[in-house]
């Protein structure tokens, strides 16, 4: 699964705004901890660990229910150990380990950010669900991390929705990705 927070524009952060845009409501990082209680391994790049275990230094609010989540970091410029508990740096192929992670089947696999790793798996078709929850702001000056550039065209099948202190938009999708535009029906 790939899981990502995003503004209304498609960005994942925005400089000077506060984390989750000021907007992390309690029914949202209620949601968060319940879903952090599920098995899975998290997957991602070197500067999504490089944030995350930031975080984890400095004890923000929400960040110790990773800590038991196994991780593992793809990266060819971290070296181990690293310091994150429970993490496994992965320095070969990120698509066919988790391609073989998948096979193996023991957990659940999902991403927490990393845009280009998450780019690579869904073209390489190893993503089975995309979550987002969308914040309702515009960071059309601010935006920083933007999420869908260089990403192939996908069809989007909604499975779930949820809203989240009146404010926030949870949508999950089974994801298909298209090598050409659908054709338009006569009645189009």
């Amino acid at each position: 699964m790939v899981d990502y927070i995003t503004s209304l524009d498609g960005y994942g952060a925005a400089e000077g705004w506060p984390g989750l845009w000021g907007l992390g409501g309690p029914e949202y990082l209620a949601w968060l901890g319940e879903d952090a209680k599920s098995e899975y391994t998290l997957l991602m790049g070197a500067n999504t660990y490089r944030l995350f275990a930031g975080f984890a230094e400095s004890s923000q609010e929400g960040i110790e229910q990773l800590a038991a989540i196994p991780k593992v970091v793809f990266s060819r410029s971290l070296a181990a150990p690293l310091s994150w508990a429970n993490t496994r740096l992965v320095d070969q192929d990120a698509v066919e380990v988790v391609r073989s992670m998948k096979q193996d089947g023991q957990f659940p696999l999902r991403t927490i950010g990393s845009p280009g790793l998450c780019r690579s798996l869904l073209k390489a078709g190893l993503v089975d669900r995309y979550r987002v929850v969308v914040f309702p702001v515009v960071n059309g000056v601010t935006g920083r991390d933007r999420i869908y550039d260089g990403w192939p065209d996908v069809a989007l099948q909604m499975v779930d929705s949820r809203t989240f202190d009146g404010a926030l938009q949870l949508l999950e999708f089974v994801p298909t990705v298209l090598t050409d535009p659908p054709e338009m029906s006569a009645t189009d």
